[in-house]
């Protein structure tokens, strides 16, 4: 990152959300609890998915690989802009500000195509239930998720090809609680136009394209079950009504940035929470506790928890002579 020394930038001063300081500490404990119920949510779908042999299928398999994700999306940046509510001085160096860059594509390009990889399982589970296990083997979802993590890795690494090298001479004042690309590029001193259209067809392209898959899966399954039954149709607008809530939350946001990055607007930080936040906290909500299966399981992980703390409380010679 000797670049940064060459650019005459060695750090960039972070905004964050709010100036106010009453509001920046209703945000440090907001955040906060927000942060730990994601991590917390996320790692127990994750020790679900794992432990409980019933949810060894292909839905939950892809499941416990989302949620792994949502923790590093939420990762990347929150605990620093927690940390920055408290502190004056919001800076983070050249190399960090290009590290945030580097992991918010990595994980939001992984996530995209993962999302698709789940609608994909749920068309072959409704439109093709006889050959459901043999379509969605164990090969094909560990296909499906190296190829989700393969369009992250060289969507972010295509974005950092022309950033790295841009030149900073002067401005290093991002208005958002994390390095957001359109942002970084516009203090860049040269014309950033041709860096802008780079953005549209890389990020932009993107967003459409696994957006417009998504929406076009939907489709076809509603039209697939409303041929068999009103019952469940009606039963399957309910399940995908919740998906495609945390479609549109997760997308809206990516698109309305990325696809029109010539102009960036003061709601463009509060979008970004959508995406890095709120979405990583509403997959845990939409995927499990809507789920029969999964809530069954999580109460029988509780319960054998609870139990082995009862047993470890009592004394060893009362354990023995129940024995």
């Amino acid at each position: 990152m000797d670049k940064a020394n060459l650019s005459g930038v060695s750090e960039f001063v972070l905004l964050g959300l709010s100036s106010s300081q009453e509001l920046q500490l209703f945000f440090f404990a907001f955040f906060s609890v927000l942060y730990v119920v994601i991590v917390l949510g996320n790692l127990l779908i994750i020790l679900t998915v794992t432990s409980d042999a019933s949810l060894h299928s292909p839905m939950y398999f892809l499941l416990g690989n989302l949620s792994f994700v949502d923790i590093c999306q939420a990762s990347f940046a929150t605990p620093k802009m927690i940390a920055d509510f408290l502190s004056e001085h919001k800076t983070i160096s050249f190399s960090g500000c290009i590290a945030q860059i580097f992991f918010i594509h990595l994980f939001t390009g992984g996530e995209m195509v993962l999302l698709v990889s789940m609608a994909y399982d749920r068309y072959v589970a409704i439109c093709k239930p006889l050959h459901y296990l043999v379509i969605m083997s164990r090969r094909t979802c560990t296909v499906l998720v190296v190829i989700s993590w393969t369009v992250g890795l060289v969507h972010t690494l295509s974005q950092l090809s022309f950033t790295v090298n841009l030149p900073f001479c002067g401005p290093n004042v991002v208005d958002s609680f994390f390095c957001d690309l359109p942002r970084v590029t516009k203090l860049a001193c040269l014309d950033s136009y041709i860096i802008e259209i780079l953005i549209v067809v890389n990020s932009g392209i993107l967003s459409l394209s696994t957006f417009s898959v998504l929406v076009s899966s939907y489709v076809i399954i509603l039209v697939t079950v409303w041929f068999k039954s009103s019952a469940a149709m009606a039963k399957a607008f309910s399940t995908l009504a919740a998906h495609i809530t945390v479609v549109i939350l997760f997308f809206g946001p990516c698109i309305f940035i990325y696809v029109w990055p010539f102009t960036t607007y003061p709601v463009d930080k509060v979008l970004a929470i959508f995406y890095t936040i709120f979405t990583p906290i509403l997959n845990p909500i939409i995927y499990t506790l809507r789920n029969r299966d999964m809530k069954a399981a999580m109460r029988k992980i509780v319960a054998h928890y609870l139990r082995s703390k009862k047993v470890s409380e009592i004394p060893l010679v009362a354990r023995n002579s129940l024995y």
